[in-house]
């Protein structure tokens, strides 16, 4: 995995006289690397092409980039690092080249296991002004997201919030409004993921299947959840399931289809087909669902 060094996001100015001498990005074992890690909704971003270019820029397009809201946030969240006493970052904007199919099908299935891996995660709540977190749903300042910060509607987000053991969140102007040891209530409020999932998310992997959530419950997590591509439905799933598979941008629903196969496949947990509960199936007979939210 390629990771930010936090000591020379923050020292750009240096880095630039520098050039291409010093290294943005570097790559680490997953599992030996002590990292921080972002957890976010997307805007205008800085992708992994424009951090490595960024040092041979001239000075107005560095200016350009540096202005943007996208690496502002990669500013903060090394800040943040830094203070936390990490010398090292990982954000999905800038930290997988997705040029490279072969690199972006690798981040995508080893994306749980990068979460959770992660000393700390940070959760940035960018439509979040107050400096305390919301308790109770609110239509009129999320109007897009049933109530509640955008964040908790995005599909990616889901494993996000589950993988890591130690989740800090923050508002818009980056001032902690909590942990996810704090906030289990209202996370439950607004996910309906129980609250023992995240004090402990190895109970996703539990022996004891009186103790496990079921395959359906975990599918209803992500049923009001929304993705760009409607291939990530599927693939924003795969670690909290334990699957793996490639990543085939353009296959559509069918990508849902080879997850719900591959669960089969690995667990003997039936009621992965319990989503039908008219039982009414589609037009050509499949046992199969279209997305989460059947």
């Amino acid at each position: 995995m390629w990771l930010l060094d936090v000591r020379a996001v923050l020292d750009r100015d240096d880095i630039r006289k520098a050039q291409r001498k010093t290294k943005v990005l570097q790559q680490f074992d997953a599992e030996i690397a002590k990292y921080a890690i972002l957890s976010h909704r997307w805007g205008t971003e800085i992708d992994y092409d424009d951090m490595n270019r960024f040092m041979t820029m001239d000075e107005k397009d560095g200016v350009e980039i540096s202005e943007c809201d996208g690496y502002q946030k990669i500013i903060r969240s090394c800040e943040q690092a830094q203070e936390d006493g990490y010398c090292w970052m990982w954000i999905d904007t800038c930290c997988i080249d997705k040029r490279s199919n072969a690199e972006l099908s690798e981040a995508i299935n080893s994306m749980y296991r990068w979460y959770h891996n992660a000393q700390r995660c940070y959760v940035y709540l960018s439509d979040v002004e107050q400096s305390v977190f919301p308790t109770e749903q609110d239509f009129g300042r999320f109007v897009t997201s049933n109530g509640w910060p955008e964040w908790f509607s995005r599909g990616w987000t889901l494993q996000e919030l589950i993988a890591p053991k130690e989740v800090t969140f923050f508002n818009k102007g980056w001032v902690s409004l909590g942990t996810k040891r704090d906030l289990t209530s209202t996370l439950e409020i607004i996910t309906r993921i129980p609250q023992e999932v995240f004090r402990d998310e190895e109970v996703l992997r539990g022996s004891d299947p009186s103790k496990r959530p079921s395959v359906a419950q975990i599918m209803s997590w992500a049923a009001d959840r929304e993705t760009t591509r409607v291939e990530d439905r599927a693939y924003s799933l795969l670690g909290l399931f334990g699957v793996n598979m490639p990543m085939l941008y353009g296959e559509g629903s069918k990508a849902f289809e080879r997850l719900q196969l591959e669960i089969i496949r690995v667990s003997s947990d039936h009621s992965i087909f319990a989503w039908n509960t008219k039982g009414q199936f589609q037009e050509y007979g499949t046992i199969l669902a279209d997305d989460p939210s059947c």
